[in-house]
């Protein structure tokens, strides 16, 4: 019998898929862990699918045996290492990109190593493998701290980039470090998406424009991830799920 993720969409959160040394931030997984992981998925009677795919496959009654799989901040090894392991796995997710940082890199992240980021032959590349693509914003900025005139261009101008670039709708945002407010909500929803992922979503504001999303990080092997479904499923696992040490570090 497949495993049941629950009622509630679970969708995981990826950032890079590298061999890396340093990550301070803990956003990369190995090219190694990443197919013991998706094996674990497939072994549990889950297929990954993209948000949009997910959200219509559930309105629809369609939603058991589904889980979302997504990587911020469009790095390029998302094309190079992640998608070739989707595909041989049988899944598919969604990346969110950056239009205003095209082949450049994660400046954001101070401490951690330089990651080259998607150009714009890498988009239309990681789309043409059935990959959604969606935005994460134009520079990766704190939608919660920005002025009006930067949170218009923030969401509606990258989304109308990645419009033109890939030649399809873009129906998902990403909250860049998942800083999310009902501003940054109902900017997201007035500049024409479906649905917005966050981290943890504040309370209050639940639903499609404030989706959590569990991480996923290069120590979380079968047994752990095993352990996140389960807490999605039953949140007040938390306490014992701790206790036995499965979900620590």
């Amino acid at each position: 019998m497949p495993y049941d993720a629950g009622s509630a969409p679970w969708v995981l959160m990826y950032h890079s898929v590298a061999r890396c040394a340093q990550d301070p931030y803990r956003v990369t997984v190995s090219p190694r862990r990443l197919a013991a992981q998706l094996g674990w998925l497939r072994r549990a009677g889950l297929t990954g699918v993209g948000v949009t795919e997910l959200l219509e496959a559930r309105a629809e009654g369609r939603g058991r045996g589904l889980v979302g799989l997504t990587f911020d901040d469009g790095y390029e090894d998302f094309l190079t290492a992640a998608v070739p392991l989707l595909r041989a796995y049988g899944h598919r997710a969604t990346v969110y990109v950056l239009p205003g940082r095209l082949g450049g890199e994660n400046a954001w992240d101070a401490e951690g190593p330089r990651k080259g980021l998607l150009t714009q032959e890498g988009i239309r590349a990681v789309a043409a493998f059935g990959m959604e693509v969606g935005s994460h914003g134009l520079r990766h900025v704190d939608l919660t701290r920005c002025d009006a005139t930067t949170l218009a261009a923030e969401v509606c101008e990258s989304r109308e980039l990645l419009g033109a670039l890939t030649g399809r709708p873009v129906d998902g945002f990403c909250y860049p470090y998942g800083a999310v407010d009902a501003r940054a909500v109902a900017a997201v929803r007035s500049a024409g998406y479906a649905h917005a992922c966050a981290v943890a979503s504040p309370a209050g504001l639940e639903g499609d424009f404030a989706i959590p999303r569990a991480y996923v990080g290069s120590r979380d092997h079968a047994g752990r991830l095993l352990a996140k479904g389960l807490l999605h499923r039953f949140p007040g696992a938390r306490g014992p799920l701790m206790s036995l040490g499965v979900l620590r570090g």
